[in-house]
């Protein structure tokens, strides 16, 4: 009896795994726009419209070749020579892979500081303000001994990029202000400090979100864009969300090539991470609690633009009257899932651009590269502010025509 009883399980979830598997392989690393802003080629920016100042959100990219071939560094140098003096650059994150910057005599070092010095020297050229923030492997992937490794890197782009900002200072959870321009703030903060094991800056931990409430209040009369390294919503790995082969193949989560079939067994570590989580995924409490306190206070100030990395891909969420972005894209992809709260999801290298106009407008630009770093046709866009544009098509005699005021 035991043996018919444990099929029936089973059998459910071989069937469950197989409608998985097909319906990735129809959508995965496909662009997903939600049926309510499937009418977003229809609307761009007025061509009177002034740029005021434009923001490009780049997380993750610690992976980026060294060789002179990132089609990600190719497509940042197009932005910055479109952008010039106008702009900012925010790193969200992760800018070296696989442990941030080890000590100089670790094995290691060589090759991060390579990257670092890529990336560094990429940023090099930007005639604009260039700003990074640390992520979980910057801090040695939150091992006990990760803030002298977040102290290092910071002291290494301090010597090596003197022009940039490194926020907020000596691994304090922040939150940081910075004035990109009129009527447009940046708030930094410092998110890894709260799941990080080991030593950290001494600080209370519900003292930043009082700081950050304060700030925000006093910002009301202005466009705001808080930046951190973790999301708070997701479709992706650190949200919970897993491939079918990562239930049948599960160590692959963990090492892409670790191809060793544990069929049924393996849903344990999708389901355990759904739910209880690792060290950097939302259902760990760590982690849990810091999402829960920052959403508080987020939700009280509505028109905000919250932007992380983290999840290697690049995901767009409206929330309670407030715009929430990954964009951790810039040196590596991972899947995502379509649908669910996202309005845009792609499982694509690239960054998003925010361009913010005289005329109050806020406008989110997708971008990615070609091979050779060559920018392709946006995938997706969407005004921010005022307020979504969300007018329906107008279809006469099977023709998609653009209404009159979008024009």
């Amino acid at each position: 009896m035991l043996p018919y009883l444990l099929a029936v399980p089973a059998a459910l979830l071989s069937g469950w795994l197989l409608l998985r598997y097909f319906q990735e392989r129809h959508y995965r690393r496909r662009p997903y726009v939600a049926p309510t802003r499937n009418d977003w080629l229809l609307h761009q920016p007025a061509p009177t419209a002034t740029l005021l100042h434009r923001v490009a959100l780049l997380g993750d990219p610690g992976a980026v070749a060294t060789d002179g071939t990132d089609a990600i560094l190719k497509l940042l140098t197009h932005w910055q020579q479109e952008t010039q003096a106008e702009g900012t650059i925010v790193l969200l994150g992760d800018n070296v892979y696989p442990t941030g910057l080890p000590a100089p005599e670790h094995t290691g070092r060589a090759a991060a500081e390579k990257r670092l010095n890529t990336l560094l020297a990429a940023l090099g050229t930007f005639s604009g303000r260039v700003i990074l923030l640390s992520g979980n492997h910057d801090w040695n992937k939150g091992r006990p001994d990760g803030y002298e490794y977040l102290l290092r890197q910071e002291a290494y782009v301090a010597e090596h990029l003197p022009t940039a900002f490194y926020l907020p200072p000596g691994g304090t959870p922040g939150p940081t202000s910075i004035q990109l321009a009129e009527g447009l703030v940046l708030i930094v903060l410092n998110t890894q400090w709260w799941v990080q094991q080991g030593a950290r800056p001494p600080h209370d931990p519900k003292e930043p979100f009082r700081k950050l409430r304060k700030l925000l209040n006093e910002n009301r009369h202005q466009r705001v864009v808080v930046v951190g390294h973790h999301p708070l919503y997701s479709n992706a790995l650190h949200g919970g969300k897993f491939t079918a082969k990562q239930h049948v193949f599960p160590l692959t989560t963990v090492y892409k090539r670790a191809y060793v079939p544990l069929p049924f067994v393996g849903s344990l570590l999708p389901l355990y991470r759904k739910l209880v989580g690792a060290a950097e995924d939302m259902a760990h409490p760590r982690y849990r609690k810091m999402r829960r306190r920052l959403l508080r206070v987020l939700h009280e100030y509505p028109n905000l633009i919250y932007a992380a990395g983290h999840d290697h891909n690049l995901q767009y969420f409206e929330r309670s009257g407030s715009h929430f972005l990954v964009s951790g894209a810039g040196s590596k992809t991972a899947f995502v899932q379509k649908g669910g709260q996202a309005t845009f999801v792609h499982e694509h290298t690239g960054f998003f651009s925010l361009d913010f106009y005289t005329n109050g407008e806020t406008w989110l630009r997708t971008l990615e590269p070609d091979a050779d770093g060559q920018p392709l046709a946006e995938v997706f866009r969407q005004r921010l502010h005022p307020g979504p544009v969300v007018a329906a098509p107008i279809i006469t005699a099977n023709v998609l025509q653009v209404p009159a005021d979008v024009r």
